[in-house]
């Protein structure tokens, strides 16, 4: 479902893995430099370093380059290496740099800089070592090529392999769909409840599409999309005390609540940025460099706000404003007032509160621009974001992609069954199993 999924070979920083592996490399590589300055050199070790970037390099070809494939062959020819290591003649460097070529044929664009760095190292141990490195990354290059080339068919045998495993539970226990269809239901029902209302809250006029519940009050009838599209944002409200979770998501269920997390999070930060732009204009809001300060101050203190909201806000509401009094006083723009500095703390620690009406607001905002992602894709709705939410672009892009792979692949594996459940739901109609599957 993650297609900016990548492998990397990284340990972290400062880990016990990470220091032994670079203890013994060094050792590897300080007895290798022995060994080539020794009298006579010793090539025993470079001879079985040449075979291993040999077998690497040839790993690392397509089966249709046939022409590479001669060429590596015969440019570390084993036999011919060997007959120069009895003779003492083996020039480490000269076959490095041929590797160097062959390097240069095969790796991806975004390691050019890298293998022409290594053209300028004379010392033939650390062109070796270099060349190590740079091959551990084109294999990994390779494996996230090949991750890449297989992600569809793994997509489409998972759907096929998901539907059939669950229809075998299905066929042992008929009343597996039971907490689907109730969340179903529940779906269509709120599409044709009147919305709650904020007094405060702005006009909606121009956000970016219809909501559910305008879409309710239309002429037009309710839709397969628009109750799969409610049921899937429901799910992010879902009450952990709630246990009639729908069967068809379980699988996801995790991944739910790390986006319900992450929207709780956004609804906070945007909250955060809203209020501080009311107090410091446009002025101060023109700079990317102080809008990521203050996003910086906020994400730093998110996971503290998950359980102590107030305090949580304390702090943000004083580091804010102590960010904007300090920014000001560096553009040479006049100072909040102690009244300003007040209101301003004031209603940033007011957000700690559920009933806020800027977070209240602006959950509804979010909420209707993952509405809008799941009918007119990520990029259409980041085209025209309801007000509040334009400085959080990156962070809902993400969100979004999150939360449409998600509801895409469910709908995949289970389109079926909601097609079922939905024509007990909605009147009849010709398309509504050509509108479910084709979402």
């Amino acid at each position: 479902m993650n297609h900016d999924f990548h492998m990397e070979e990284v340990l972290p920083p400062n880990s016990l893995e990470g220091k032994v592996k670079e203890k013994m490399h060094d050792a590897f590589w300080d007895h290798l430099k022995q060994q080539l300055s020794a009298t006579p050199p010793d090539f025993s070790c470079a001879l079985e370093l040449l075979q291993e970037i040999k077998e690497i390099l040839l790993s690392l070809l397509l089966p249709r380059q046939n022409r590479l494939r001669s060429e590596i062959k015969e440019a570390l020819d084993m036999d011919l290496l060997r007959w120069e290591v009895e003779r003492g003649a083996l020039c480490v460097l000269h076959h490095s740099k041929r590797v160097l070529n062959m390097m240069t044929l095969l790796c991806a664009p975004v390691r050019d800089e890298a293998v022409q760095k290594l053209e300028n190292i004379a010392d033939p141990v650390c062109l070796l070592r270099g060349i190590f490195q740079v091959l551990g990354l084109m294999k990994m290059d390779m494996v996230n090529y090949t991750i890449q080339s297989l992600q569809p068919h793994l997509q489409e045998h998972s759907i096929q392999h998901e539907r059939a495993k669950f229809q075998e539970l299905l066929n042992k226990q008929p009343s597996l769909l039971d907490h689907t269809t109730k969340w179903l239901t529940r779906a269509a029902a709120d599409l044709t409840a009147l919305p709650p209302t904020c007094p405060d809250a702005p006009d909606s006029s121009s956000m970016a599409c219809p909501s559910p519940n305008e879409a309710a009050n239309s002429p037009e009838p309710v839709s397969p999309a628009m109750v799969l599209s409610q049921g899937f944002l429901n799910l992010l409200l879902w009450d952990p005390e709630n246990k009639e979770f729908p069967e068809t998501l379980l699988r996801d269920r995790d991944r739910l609540q790390e986006l319900q997390s992450q929207l709780h999070q956004l609804t906070v930060l945007a909250s955060v940025l809203l209020v501080a732009g009311s107090f410091s204009g446009s002025v101060l809001f023109g700079s990317p460099q102080f809008v990521d300060k203050l996003k910086c101050i906020t994400k730093a203190l998110m996971e503290e706000f998950s359980s102590r909201p107030e305090e949580a806000m304390l702090t943000v509401s004083e580091q804010v404003s102590q960010e904007i009094h300090q920014s000001l006083k560096n553009m040479g723009l006049a100072a909040l007032s102690s009244d300003s500095t007040a209101s301003l703390i004031g209603q940033l620690q007011s957000i700690a509160k559920e009933e806020n009406c800027v977070r209240s607001v602006i959950d509804q905002r979010i909420h209707l621009f993952l509405k809008c992602c799941l009918v007119l894709g990520v990029q259409r709705s980041l085209l025209d974001l309801p007000g509040g939410l334009t400085l959080i672009e990156a962070e809902l892009a993400e969100l979004g992609q999150k939360f449409v792979s998600l509801t895409h692949h469910n709908q995949q594996v289970f389109g079926p069954y909601y097609t079922e459940i939905l024509k007990t739901l909605i009147p009849p109609s010709q398309e509504l199993e050509t509108a479910v599957e084709s979402l």
